[in-house]
């Protein structure tokens, strides 16, 4: 009888599992933040104890499962509403390499060595650091790569996000060596006086393109 009670916890709390993940939303295991992280562990630490643990009632584990679920739900919206606490959670992408040259004050801050940049460079088809115009060390933990340009009349194949949720993003506009003051006035010359208004504005070739909020 047991051996049934074990059978029936596992099924009751595998399906809870699969509720709890479908609620949270999906991302891709390399995307996965520290929060998500956290909270994946957490989670399938007390679904083992749910199941183990014959002798206790499965809302001893369920309980803690609904909180944790709703604290993740609550910092979700909370970083969708704020870049700040975003930024704070997930964390933001770091310069690595710029124009060939590499940052090691930024590796040092990341904790990221030598040894790890030349093996995501080969993972990317790229041998040499000379080769790269920019190097960015994502949230998540994956190296984006952009090469320089062996053509020199060739478009760049990437472009730089300067607003995101109504916030500017400096680094970004230190990679292309403008200022605030720049993007405001570029702005407001093509009709857009709110910087809080706009979703998403990206920089690409002399042209912007913006997407303003959701009204």
């Amino acid at each position: 009888m047991e051996l049934w009670g074990i059978a029936l916890r596992t099924v009751v709390l595998y399906f809870i599992m699969l509720i709890i993940f479908r609620v949270m939303g999906k991302r891709e295991i390399g995307e996965l933040s520290i929060l998500d992280l956290v909270v994946f562990i957490m989670l399938g630490e007390l679904a083992v104890l749910g199941i183990i643990e014959a002798d206790r009632p499965m809302w001893d584990q369920i309980v803690p499962m609904i909180v944790i679920v709703v604290i993740q739900i609550v910092l979700a919206y909370a970083s969708l509403k704020s870049g700040r606490i975003r930024h704070l959670i997930d964390g933001e992408p770091a310069i690595i390499v710029r124009r060939g040259k590499i940052d090691e004050k930024q590796m040092r801050k990341q904790r990221y060595n030598m040894d790890d940049l030349l093996m995501q460079l080969r993972e990317e088809g790229i041998g040499d650091i000379r080769d790269v115009e920019y190097a960015i060390l994502e949230a998540s933990g994956k190296l984006s790569v952009f090469e320089k340009q062996k053509n020199k009349n060739e478009k760049p194949i990437f472009s730089f996000p300067l607003i995101i949720d109504g916030e500017m993003q400096q680094s970004h506009l230190h990679m292309i060596e403008q200022s605030e003051e720049w993007l405001v006035r570029k702005l407001k010359k093509i009709g857009y006086n709110d910087i809080t208004e706009i979703s998403y504005c990206s920089f690409q070739n002399g042209e912007f393109f913006v997407d303003l909020k959701d009204k």
